[in-house]
């Protein structure tokens, strides 16, 4: 198989309010908007990837799922999201393998892993 593209696609209870989340609070920007102008589908950049928000689904926050971020200082948006009122599941802190994690949630409980790779850690350099 050869993967051309790729994108995590979000079927959220509340489209608007999800869409609001991902572009206010998480500030993504928009790669594309699609269908009826009054309920668009939206298309986020995530770094390498994409992130569809689009349709609607009763279904509650798959437990085994997480949105995994690379941000530049977890702490410093730790501070931001907190201040914006989102929830935080857990504290930034080091985890064994050497990289910095904040868990946060949307507005469905999905599960957001915010990453800070430290200078100092192995992902910064390859080693072969």
């Amino acid at each position: 198989m050869e993967v051309l593209s790729s994108r995590v696609l979000l079927r959220p209870k509340d489209p608007a309010r999800s869409r609001r989340f991902y572009a206010d609070m998480l500030g993504l920007a928009v790669y594309r908007e699609f269908g009826p102008a009054d309920q668009p589908g939206v298309v986020f950049f995530l770094g390498q990837g994409f992130l569809e928000v689009s349709g609607h689904s009763d279904a509650e926050a798959g437990p085994g799922m997480s949105l995994w971020l690379q941000v530049r200082d977890v702490a410093g948006e730790a501070e931001r999201l907190r201040q914006a009122g989102v929830s935080v599941l857990r504290e930034a802190r080091m985890e064994p393998w050497g990289l910095i994690e904040l868990w946060i949630a949307d507005p469905d409980g999905n599960r957001i892993v915010l990453v800070q790779v430290p200078p100092d850690h192995p992902l910064r350099r390859d080693s072969r």
